[in-house]
């Protein structure tokens, strides 16, 4: 639905230069919405089901709502290369993923103010202006219209007339600043009809009937910019693995470098212990993953799956290589020089934001499960970039794996999803926390291993917060620290994110906007009882039944203050269900 709205809005953009209708249309525009609604779903209220806010139909990003506040914000360069890349027919996956990606550059820019979720739109800008002004066809091709706003309108010929009539009416709507009885219908049958489609070939999935080709290729159609590369490819690109080109290791298998046969560079994920059965989904997922564009992210360019006779079953990932390596490697590596704060900072911002697109910029939204210092890599200019984002579930048991049945790194695991088995956006918040207190006091996640009991990070962090003590959480040999003020702001923020208590957690998109603001850090709930990992019962207890709750209340939590900071008063959080 936000996709089509996001049509919509490139239409109206053309034709009145304005990004939104006027603000007092916003809430007639929802009543007649939720009316045809109402005759179409039973029960289903699109703004509380949804998440959406009245202001989604008004509410502008950087005080922009015209075509020249627009330009006028973004740079030349880069305006200049979506005229460039998305003027084309964007039906070819070459020619949409190069569009893609200049509008994600655009976005990098752009947004960087903050994005309100379901408050306002920003991500959808580059996109709606690219719609509106730098494409000659204007989103009427199929191909335009699936690359731009994911909607796939493959038909037959009866189909494609009908949906060309509903496009005009849309058009027409737009042109008198309201949304109309046609694109209403059109949105709820659209989505009515995604809905049952998704979940039918979910469950083919998952009773291991999705491994048939027509099956796999109707679902892989919204995301055909991803490459499968042939195991010879893969061979002639590392050097038949040469041990040469190995440029990580971990308990998923090693990764390594190589040359495409273009000349671009990339780095390969090579996993182990893998067998056959898992490949549909695994395909599934990857399709999915690869349409993701952001400029946090690491961009996954293709995957080879095969099996070889004597050898292992085969299953490769191949990604945008990032030279600068790991945030690991430039806190705890041995050569390495020690970060200045500007660039700490700048590293938190952008892991935030890539997050937070996982969160609530990407379709469907991804859960990273791995959050960790050696999964964010750093290019030359020390910009952030989320590595392995979505496929956590497709890691092996390892070294630095809990368990098959929960994976992710102690340490960086929130409590409810070690112990209980239980995930949600919130457990990437726990864990983007305990890497905000790596850059701030760098140390590493596991402080010490003593005895079979691990001494955490978030403990020792938790420990000087109650004793009225933040600053000293900070590493005075960090160069350049901020002020005071900043510092401390930083610590209450990453010690709130890992919290044990889920719904003491802020969301991302709320960090995002502390990070770039002057927003305040909201209070800080009492810990309800002491978190202390001891290994051997980690373990036991991920693979424990997903099937318990974390029990302890609101009521049962103790306010506390410091150095006249009140955080006794509430969170303003809502209560996971």
């Amino acid at each position: 639905m936000l996709q089509a709205l996001r049509l919509v809005r490139s239409e109206y953009l053309h034709t009145t230069g304005y990004f939104f209708p006027p603000p007092n249309s916003s809430e007639a525009c929802w009543d007649k919405y939720q009316s045809i609604v109402n005759s179409k779903i039973t029960g289903f209220n699109v703004r509380s089901n949804c998440g959406f806010k009245t202001s989604l139909m008004s509410d502008t990003c950087a005080n922009v709502t015209t075509q020249s506040d627009f330009e006028k914000l973004v740079s030349g360069t880069e305006l200049s290369n979506v005229q460039k890349f998305c003027n084309q027919s964007l039906d070819d996956p070459s020619a949409c993923t190069l569009c893609t990606d200049s509008l994600a550059r655009v976005q990098g820019s752009f947004l960087g103010v903050p994005n309100n979720g379901n408050e306002s739109d920003c991500n959808g800008y580059p996109f709606v202006y690219a719609a509106a002004y730098a494409h000659q066809f204007r989103p009427t091709d199929e191909g335009d219209l699936k690359c731009l706003f994911s909607l796939n309108f493959s038909a037959d010929k009866k189909k494609k007339r009908k949906y060309g009539v509903v496009f005009w009416g849309i058009v027409s709507g737009c042109s008198n600043g309201f949304f109309g009885t046609v694109i209403v219908i059109w949105l709820c049958w659209t989505w009515h009809w995604r809905k049952r489609w998704m979940r039918k070939s979910l469950a083919q999935m998952e009773s291991g009937n999705a491994g048939s080709g027509m099956e796999m290729n109707q679902m892989m159609t919204a995301s055909a910019r991803v490459t499968r590369f042939t195991l010879e490819e893969i061979r002639k690109a590392t050097n038949n693995f040469s041990r040469d080109n190995i440029i990580g290791r971990g308990g998923f298998g090693n990764v390594y470098r190589g040359t495409l046969t273009d000349g671009s560079e990339v780095a390969l994920k090579r996993f182990k212990n893998c067998s056959t059965a898992g490949d549909g989904a695994f395909v599934h997922e990857v399709e999915i993953i690869a349409s993701i564009r952001h400029v946090n992210l690491v961009e996954l360019k293709g995957y080879c799956t095969a099996t070889v006779p004597m050898e292992d079953h085969q299953r490769i990932l191949v990604c945008e290589m990032v030279r600068g390596g790991s945030l690991f490697d430039h806190l705890f590596g041995q050569e390495q020089k020690p970060l200045s704060w500007p660039a700490r900072r700048k590293i938190a911002l952008g892991t935030a934001r890539g997050l937070a697109y996982l969160h609530y910029g990407a379709q469907p939204s991804i859960i990273h499960r791995d959050v960790k210092a050696s999964n964010i890599l750093l290019d030359d200019a020390f910009d952030a970039k989320l590595a392995d984002f979505g496929l956590a579930k497709f890691t092996p048991e390892g070294q630095s794996h809990l368990s098959t049945k929960v994976a992710g790194t102690l340490g960086y695991v929130a409590p409810e999803y070690a112990l209980y088995g239980q995930l949600s956006e919130r457990s990437d918040v726990y864990s983007f926390g305990v890497v905000l207190l790596e850059l701030l006091s760098g140390k590493k996640a596991v402080v010490s291993v003593e005895k079979g009991e691990a001494s955490l990070l978030v403990d020792w962090a938790w420990s000087l917060v109650r004793e009225n003590r933040p600053l000293d959480i900070v590493d005075e040999g960090i160069p350049n620290l901020g002020a005071p003020e900043e510092m401390e702001k930083y610590v209450l923020l990453a010690v709130l994110c890992s919290h044990p208590v889920v719904y003491a957690r802020p969301t991302m998109d709320h960090v995002v906007k502390i990070l770039e603001s002057n927003s305040p850090v909201p209070s800080i709930p009492d810990r309800p009882i002491p978190i202390v990992a001891e290994i051997e019962n980690v373990e036991q207890s991920a693979s424990s039944s997903g099937s318990h709750c974390f029990t302890t209340s609101p009521s049962k939590l103790r306010p506390f203050r410091f150095e006249g900071h009140s955080l006794d008063s509430e969170t303003g959080l809502e209560p996971e269900q």
